[in-house]
């Protein structure tokens, strides 16, 4: 198990990697440069450990192994995991690698926790690229169990080795991605299926709320004790092949997003932060839904 770990980047996933690494025992130094952000970490930290149901004398040992620094010099000191959280912005992330690269010990691994922009861009900038690869952590990090690891073409096999035995001291479930795509695996699979999911609404076939009632009340249920290679398998490959004969010549095949998606973006309907997408939203539905996600996953936890 390390030490000693950065995250970079306190937002949304930044701060509960950090959770997750300090409820191992390792030293979990935040950094971010916006204090706006900083301000409210401890708070956000707080939060999500009361949602998982985790005891007060536990959340004060947690808290007290995670550290907030402005300085990214400081924040690096001694540090053998740099985990990159901030904004998907190529661009940005490309400057902060060159960046952590100075300031971070020789034997520092760094990563970066994008979910779709290929890892081989974003640090193709570096003087030393072969202890560089991607950790695709999924939201609420501190909730779900998997995390992508993505080598690049300079990634050394060792580096690899190394990020997986860490994520399994920690109680995550680590999986290799071989080639460096665009979207890795979760997030593929993930939007194959929401691409679909606004065909069928676009066209006409059914509204949105059809679509969710559908996945959440038949195959959804399903999902995390029965993947889709599993269930083919299962059913069989010849039944499997035969039903891929009679639908995939109508399923949603465009390499554009769809205009329905395009157009709720160019009206202002951005979801639930504006009160409209898809659906329509009030105020307190974000956090509603958030905590059925977290209970919902706590449960899951016993089960699976």
């Amino acid at each position: 198990m390390i030490n000693k770990l950065t995250v970079i980047g306190s937002g949304l996933m930044g701060h509960g990697i950090a959770l997750k690494f300090a409820q191992h025992g390792c030293i979990a130094t935040v950094f971010d440069p916006n204090q706006s952000s900083m301000d409210t970490l401890f708070k956000r930290i707080e939060i999500s450990l009361i949602q998982m149901d985790v005891s007060k004398l536990n959340i004060k040992k947690c808290l007290s192994l995670i550290k907030k620094s402005n300085n990214l010099k400081q924040s690096l000191e001694n540090c053998e995991l740099v985990i990159e959280a901030v904004p998907e912005k190529l661009g940005l992330k490309q400057d902060i690698f060159k960046e952590i690269e100075k300031f971070a010990p020789d034997k520092c691994i760094f990563a970066s926790n994008t979910s779709v922009i290929p890892i081989s861009k974003i640090v193709e900038k570096m003087r030393d690229r072969t202890r560089a690869l991607g950790t695709h952590w999924w939201n609420p990090p501190h909730l779900i169990p998997l995390v992508e690891v993505i080598r690049t073409q300079w990634t050394d096999e060792s580096t690899i080795g190394k990020v997986i035995k860490i994520l399994n001291e920690i109680g995550k479930t680590p999986v290799r991605v071989e080639k460096d795509v665009p979207g890795f695996i979760g997030n593929r699979l993930q939007h194959a299926l929401w691409r679909e999911a606004i065909s069928l609404v676009e066209n006409g076939v059914c509204d949105a709320q059809s679509v969710d009632a559908v996945v959440k009340s038949s195959f959804g249920r399903r999902l995390s004790i029965l993947g889709p290679m599993e269930n083919a398998d299962l059913v069989g490959t010849d039944l499997t092949l035969d039903i891929h004969e009679n639908v995939f010549y109508d399923l949603e095949s465009s390499k554009n997003p769809s205009k329905l998606l395009k157009n709720l973006v160019n009206d202002g309907k951005l979801g639930m932060k504006s009160g409209q997408g898809f659906q329509k939203w009030n105020q307190k539905d974000p956090d509603k839904i958030k905590l059925r996600i977290s209970k919902h996953l706590k449960e899951l936890d016993k089960i699976i």
